[in-house]
């Protein structure tokens, strides 16, 4: 047996019928990325995980909302624990709540993947520091359902000292953001809490850019190349 055959062993085996909605939701037609923000719909997505190891850790849940035609859609939103094998440590669990029982009987894992592409659809997701978000999801759904998941994204954590150059070296964390403009979030590290605080965060983001004259999402993501760019050779 080659080095190939044994990497396709290893793929999850998926019931045929989970096959399919997989198929139907890689079939749907982009999002086109240059249409206004007021007239799109964006996810806003959180997830909380066992740790902070990006190579090692596990995705617990996902908590995501809609941002709808620049609106929060309280209507449109998704949460999702994963079931686990083990729970997580106690210092973990007291961070995010989530206890070992709701662990060890959440979603399966290839049942919630799913649930959450079909939420998703084709919308670009929104998050702050989008590297660990996107991270924990890509290898969830490699892991449960075989496939590669690439998707836009747009990353708050640097539209917004793009649009408030004076607060860039203040301000890094998502709690000085939301606390700088009044966000009031009920239960932190909650993943759909979260998503909300940073959805009101984005909804701040549309309007400041609008006042730039930048109203598409194609515009937010280059505000946020460019305040990469600033960051690195700052």
């Amino acid at each position: 047996m080659n080095w190939l055959t044994r990497w396709f062993d290893r793929r999850p085996q998926l019931s045929l019928a989970q096959q399919e909605r997989l198929t139907i939701w890689q079939e749907l037609p982009r999002v086109v990325l240059n249409s206004p923000v007021v007239e799109s719909r964006y996810v806003v997505v959180d997830v909380e995980t066992s740790g902070l190891n990006l190579l090692e850790d596990k995705l617990i849940s996902i908590g995501a909302v809609a941002v709808v035609n620049g609106k929060i859609a309280l209507g449109d939103s998704f949460y999702v624990v994963l079931q686990q094998r083990a729970a997580s440590e106690k210092g973990n669990i007291l961070l995010h709540g989530i206890g070992t029982a709701e662990q060890l009987e959440g979603a399966l894992p290839a049942e919630a993947s799913l649930a959450f592409l079909e939420y998703l659809g084709k919308s670009p997701l929104i998050a702050f520091h989008v590297t660990f978000d996107e991270t924990m999801i890509r290898r969830a759904m490699g892991t449960y359902l075989g496939y590669s998941f690439k998707h836009s994204w747009l990353d708050l954590a640097y539209v917004m000292p793009g649009l408030n150059p004076p607060l860039a070296r203040r301000y890094r964390a998502l709690d000085d953001w939301i606390g700088h403009f009044g966000i009031r979030i009920d239960v932190r590290h909650n993943a759909l809490a979260d998503a909300l605080a940073t959805a009101q965060l984005f909804q701040v983001a549309i309007s400041q850019a609008a006042q730039k004259n930048v109203t598409h999402f194609a515009g937010l993501r280059d505000l946020e190349k460019a305040q990469r760019w600033v960051n690195s050779v700052s």
